[in-house]
């Protein structure tokens, strides 16, 4: 009943938006993920990930970085995703139409990995618009394979966890602030040997240097 009232909600600023607050759309400067270093500390980025324009289309990001970062010091390496979206609605000005980001627990299923224990968790980072911040962490699976998977949207000022409410204020700051644009990032740690205590200190040590860095390619 959230999610139908929260859509509902959004269908509703989007269509006042477009008919009756019709303004230019901002679109805030921001760096490029080009520019982000492949060096943290002791973790390194080696190899930069392609991915095929069909894939990016059908994800809609404007500008991402996707990477295995690898420190020495932790045995598994620490799959990071920041997708970042320009907008969050159609180009062609469609009232009701948007282009949001794609949750990664509804497409994790489709990839084959079930997802056995979802709980939002609080964090405390810097480099956070606000902290502690509430943040959605997984524990999946695929035959023996485990992962460990933290992500949420930053958008505009905020960490937000929550489907529902991501798209309330897509419409809200649309309406008010003329913005649509956000990011995903997500942090993917695999599980050896069963040693989850181990991927969750992988995850601890890089998201805060990853996350001091971002201001400057995600605008709040």
């Amino acid at each position: 009943m959230i999610k139908l009232s929260a859509a509902l909600v959004f269908l509703g600023l989007n269509f006042y938006t477009y008919h009756y607050l019709a303004t230019d759309p901002v679109f805030p400067d921001r760096a490029s993920f080009e520019e982000f270093p492949d060096q943290l500390g002791d973790w390194t980025c080696r190899e930069r990930q392609l991915v095929d324009d069909e894939i990016i289309d059908n994800l809609g990001v404007t500008d991402f970085l996707l990477c295995n970062f690898e420190n020495p010091e932790f045995s598994g390496s620490v799959g990071v995703y920041l997708g970042y979206h320009a907008s969050q609605v159609r180009e062609d000005g469609g009232g009701t139409g948007v282009n949001t980001i794609h949750p990664p627990a509804h497409c994790l299923p489709g990839s084959g990995w079930d997802i056995i224990d979802n709980r939002l968790v609080e964090v405390d980072f810097h480099g956070l618009p606000q902290v502690p911040a509430t943040v959605r962490r997984l524990v999946i699976a695929r035959g023996n394979e485990r992962q460990l998977t933290y992500y949420w949207y930053q958008s505009r000022g905020r960490v937000v966890s929550q489907d529902w409410k991501k798209i309330l204020y897509v419409g809200f700051d649309r309406a008010f602030r003329s913005r649509t644009d956000g990011s995903l990032l997500r942090f993917t740690v695999p599980i050896l040997r069963e040693d989850e205590a181990a991927a969750e200190a992988s995850f601890y040590s890089l998201a805060p240097q990853i996350l001091a860095l971002l201001p400057a390619y995600v605008p709040e």
